[in-house]
């Protein structure tokens, strides 16, 4: 079954891939703490607040905030998608360059989230899966 992306449902079915193959992915040994502001949203209010946490050795996304977070994301919709479900890293260059992304914070602790994920057989069949499972 599909779910709309970020919606309630959707990071429940996302949550529930990632758990399933934690004891196959690697340990990310960078800790970021990330707020994602979400613009544009077709459901609610239009706005979705989520977080990636990597403190615990894998990566965390969730809906909400954190309260000391090393930086703020703040895109479109759109933009989200391409970035979390396509994994388009020309995508998110564009975007950048563009505008579209918008950062506060330390920025370095962006760049350095991107090496720091295990590119391993798991994790392309959870980022599979989960694209599997997005509307």
């Amino acid at each position: 079954m599909s779910h709309a992306f970020l919606s309630d449902q959707w990071i429940e079915a996302a949550r529930d891939i990632r758990h399933r193959y934690a004891a196959d992915v690697p340990r990310i040994d960078a800790v970021v703490r990330i707020n994602v502001v979400t613009t544009k949203v077709p459901f609610g209010d239009g706005t979705v607040k989520a977080y990636i946490d990597t403190t615990s050795g894998t990566l965390d996304m969730e809906l909400g905030e954190l309260e000391s977070a090393d930086l703020t994301v703040t895109t479109d919709y759109d933009t989200a998608r391409q970035l979390f479900v396509d994994q388009d890293p020309t995508a998110s260059m564009q975007a950048f360059m563009q505008g579209r992304i918008k950062v506060e914070g330390d920025i370095t602790r962006l760049m350095m989230m991107q090496p720091a994920i295990p590119q391993t057989d798991t994790a392309e069949i959870v980022a599979a899966e989960i694209k599997s499972i997005t509307a």
